[in-house]
């Protein structure tokens, strides 16, 4: 039964993204229903084949799909098929659950979009694209989805096209991806001269008889793929820019599932990284960088919403760094990408909250003293705020604190430098949400005249009544009696720890750490009085934080400007080199044509003297021989 309506877990949202689109304006009283229902009914899919999973045990648990022959060619064969086993079970749940959540509060946060029959068309785009990703059962199949991701990212980051902001912002992302993209593209094409296939079984099966550096490379392609669809150093820069879309396109795409892609990538294709130790280095080295980066920018940011991408930045390089350790972190990563996809969710709707008491307004210094007036989206935010430090029972305690410890366990410099980076993220991370919590809920009142904040409809409240619940209880569900890591067990394998640093020893760390990050930002902004605008930065971090680490430059120096050189050399050489050999020779051959030509006259007369004129330099010729 789960079997044959595979197919249909992807195929409810699409149909009703292009029911959306094609029905026109007659669609526009009811579309967002429609939209909404489309995501719920994956939803309802998707838990019905959980539980119907939790009825199998071993590898009886995953099931597959073929839909139809895709590519039938000499030599490369690749089926439309798809597969669902408990990772990809984790994805879809999450996908369609805390996607459905955000269709329904979108209801009321666009009430008074006149597009708003479109936004939910994009949404439903998106969901289907996101889930084809996790269930394809072979990497090109992945491909299309991972295309139609950047695709209905796109569209819902440029939904207000009309400010120029906005469809800066989109372009910058689609162009950023694409980059990434190529390599997800190049990964194939290594995989097929490697092993002959691009299926995940022949792939995975065949690794272990692959040379090392065919592995290595394959693994560094997948992490630049990775690194553009999850924002991770150095192809980071889109994701703060992506603000401009509405909040809800924030919450689902760039906290709960589309920046979650490069990590389901890595952990799906673990198989090659844990054969390919400098391909692992390079993940463990990507995540370390990105959580302290997006953490340092993060307490730079007065954007309400800006600082939350900032956080998700550094969010996800906990989840790579975790996947990066291999079987020891596979689990801990996906263990941290759902709590994240909770408590992140959370806070990105509580903040459209606040956006829409606040009249749209995003500068946390022109917030203050909203916690009596918003008391609904202030407890759950709250709670959004809890977990993502890491304050023990919420879920990101469970989930980061593992991630710490993996790291530690690593063993060694190495194991030591990854744990010093986790732990130095937790610290800045209790620092820049607690500025963000001061600033919002906290202190005098800071906004302009005119302003009545007030609490958003039941509609945009209950999904974050809801989304606050899992940022509360869903760590102690995944930690309980190790459920999650057992559940994944048959996919990403199992791991015993070697007990490099005792995990009680860790926590005590990780909190003491969180507790002067709290510490710090408390005396910095609750003790002090906030000025409506940024005092002048007094040191070149806060300079370089402010400017996002210089991350549009950098990016700018070392490969914008360097491939407009190159493409504007490349024009040269084409047109004065190969353009100008092709066009010179067929310049030559036209002006000798035409002067031959001339030597065709026509005139018989002209003919016969040329005729006669020969016949005597040859005589003259013969007898100048003769008599020599």
């Amino acid at each position: 039964m789960v079997t044959a309506s595979l197919w249909l877990l992807p195929a409810v949202p699409l149909a009703g993204a292009v029911i959306l689109l094609l029905i026109g304006r007659f669609g526009d009283k009811w579309g967002h229903f429609l939209g909404t229902l489309a995501a719920l009914g994956s939803f309802a899919i998707a838990a019905v084949a959980f539980f119907d999973m939790l009825d199998r045990t071993g590898s009886a648990r995953a099931i597959g799909k073929n839909l139809f022959s895709w590519v039938p060619v000499a030599g490369l064969h690749v089926d439309f098929s798809l597969q669902l086993d408990q990772l990809s079970m984790c994805f879809a749940l999450l996908i369609t659950g805390v996607g459905s959540l955000i269709h329904i509060y979108s209801i009321g946060y666009m009430s008074h979009d006149p597009a708003r029959r479109r936004f939910f068309a994009y949404l439903n785009l998106f969901l289907a694209a996101m889930l084809l990703l996790v269930l394809a059962n072979n990497y090109l199949v992945l491909y299309l989805g991972w295309e139609g991701v950047g695709l209905a990212s796109y569209l819902l980051i440029g939904f207000w096209f009309h400010k120029p902001s906005a469809a800066t912002a989109a372009k910058k992302a689609f162009v950023v991806n694409r980059v990434g993209d190529m390599g997800l593209a190049i990964a194939m094409f290594v995989m097929f001269a490697t092993f002959g296939s691009i299926d995940f079984h022949g792939v995975f099966g065949a690794a272990p008889r692959a040379s090392e550096s065919a592995l290595t490379a394959i693994g560094l392609l997948l992490l630049l793929a990775a690194c553009g669809k999850s924002a991770q150093v150095p192809l980071q820069s889109w994701l703060g820019d992506a603000m401009e879309g509405p909040t809800p396109v924030s919450a689902l795409i760039h906290a709960a599932t589309m920046v979650t892609a490069g990590v389901y990538l890595i952990a799906r294709s673990g198989p090659i990284f844990d054969l390919a130790p400098g391909a692992r280095l390079g993940v463990l080295l990507v995540g370390a960088v990105t959580l302290l980066f997006g953490a340092i920018i993060g307490c730079a940011k007065d954007d309400i919403k800006k600082a939350l991408a900032a956080s998700t930045m550094s969010q996800i390089g906990y989840m790579v760094l975790a996947a990066g350790l291999g079987p020891a972190g596979y689990a801990v990563a996906i263990m941290h990408l759902l709590t994240h996809g909770f408590f992140k969710a959370g806070l990105f709707l509580g903040a459209g909250s606040v956006m829409h008491a606040m009249d749209d307004e995003t500068d946390m210094r022109r917030y203050g003293g909203l916690r009596k007036l918003l008391p609904i989206t202030y407890i759950t935010f709250g709670l959004g705020y809890l977990a993502i430090i890491g304050v023990p029972p919420f879920a990101g305690f469970f989930s980061k604190d593992k991630i710490i410890e993996a790291a530690f366990d690593e063993g060694g410099f190495n194991g030591i430098m990854l744990g010093v980076a986790a732990l130095t993220g937790a610290g800045l991370t209790a620092f820049y949400m607690t500025r963000v919590m001061l600033l919002t809920f906290f202190g005098e009142r800071r906004w302009k005249e005119g302003t009545h904040p007030h609490e958003a409809p039941a509609v945009m409240t209950g999904p974050m009544i809801l989304l606050a619940v899992g940022s509360v209880a869903a760590g102690g569900v995944f930690v309980w009696g190790s459920s999650l890591q057992n559940w994944l067990e048959p996919v990403v394998g199992a791991h015993h720890g070697e007990g490099g640093v005792p995990a009680g020893v860790v926590t005590a760390l990780a909190l003491m750490v969180v507790a002067v990050g709290v510490a710090a930002a408390y005396f910095q902004y609750a003790q002090r009085e906030i000025p409506q605008t940024a005092p002048e930065a007094v040191s070149a971090l806060t300079v370089a934080a402010r400017q996002d680490l210089y991350g549009d430059a950098l990016n700018e120096a070392a490969f914008m400007r360097p491939g407009q050189h190159l493409t504007r050399s490349l024009v040269f050489l084409d047109n004065r080199g190969i353009d100008g050999i092709v066009n010179g020779t067929a310049a030559f051959i036209g002006g000798l044509s035409a002067r031959v030509r001339r030597v065709q006259s026509g005139f018989v007369r002209t003919y016969a003297l040329s005729m006669f004129t020969g016949a005597a330099l040859l005589a003259a010729a013969l007898l100048a021989v003769r008599i020599w």
